[in-house]
């Protein structure tokens, strides 16, 4: 459904994304992860027609994606990073004005839908300024759902809300992904991310690094992780593929302060991105 081919963006003699090509099926649930400034917000921006890439295409359903590519616009859902609410308007007019932009027939029933399915029905008439932060993310998902989307894109949804408010989006994300919905998100909760994702991205300077199931990229670093503090109060890492060779390995550690887990997504999201702070 979406094709990316050899996409790379500039900003004077900086790049911020490197040679990407990426593809992704119909009814795909795929994270992309990645530190601060790796390209994660420019490769969304590119695929959504809000930025002209330097070098390379997006395809979506074969069609040339641009700024004015409506035609496919039309067929996605995108929930950004900072709010597009409209503070001075309520909730229920919020999203008038968003099934209107999208020439949504009988959008007053597609609204309390909406507003049902995000649990926001009880608050439809308050004015988005007085939302409390989950709230107005989970207005900001219902207004990119608002022309029943076939892709949904998610950059960054739920930063900055608290552990209910997450997990009340998660069910949302999950929905989507039951409905065979295609999605595309970008998270620095990297356990939301090996929560919801089939598959996940890991990008860093630009370029993809890593591109596989989260089950797969935990194996591929190993199943259990060795954690202790070496002799310079520093934590250690150490990945092994079975239990037995984690527990010899720990036999040898000095330190009385380890750990033998089983590996997470987050230790692979470190391991291949961790820099040096300078």
């Amino acid at each position: 459904m979406i094709e990316i081919q050899n996409l790379s963006k500039k900003f004077s003699d900086f790049t911020a994304v490197k040679n990407i090509d990426l593809a992704i099926e119909s009814g795909e649930f795929i994270g992309i992860l990645g530190p601060n400034g790796a390209g994660k917000t420019t490769t969304i921006k590119i695929i959504t027609g809000l930025l002209k890439p330097t070098t390379g295409n997006v395809y979506i359903n074969g069609s040339l994606m641009n700024r004015n590519n409506k035609k496919i616009k039309g067929i996605m859902g995108i929930v950004p990073q900072y709010s597009n609410l409209d503070k001075e308007l309520t909730v229920y007019e919020n999203l008038v004005f968003a099934a209107k932009l999208f020439r949504v027939g009988n959008y007053r029933d597609k609204i309390y839908e909406l507003l049902e399915f995000v649990e926001l029905s009880d608050f439809k008439d308050r004015k988005v300024m007085n939302l409390s932060g989950g709230m107005a993310r989970r207005l900001t998902i219902a207004k990119a759902l608002i022309n029943d989307p076939d892709i949904i894109i998610l950059d960054e949804p739920t930063v900055g809300i608290d552990l209910n408010g997450r997990r009340k989006i998660w069910d949302i994300l999950k929905y989507m992904k039951a409905k065979n919905k295609t999605v595309l998100l970008t998270t620095h909760y990297i356990e939301e991310a090996e929560y919801l994702c089939g598959r996940v991205c890991l990008i860093d300077r630009g370029t993809i690094i890593q591109d596989n199931t989260p089950e797969n990229l935990k194996e591929q670093l190993g199943a259990y992780t060795v954690e202790y503090f070496d002799e310079e109060a520093k934590t250690v890492y150490k990945f092994f593929n079975s239990k037995q060779e984690a527990l010899k390995y720990s036999a040898n550690i000095e330190s009385l302060n380890y750990t033998i887990r089983e590996t997470t997504l987050e230790d692979v999201f470190y391991n291949y991105t961790n820099r040096k702070v300078i």
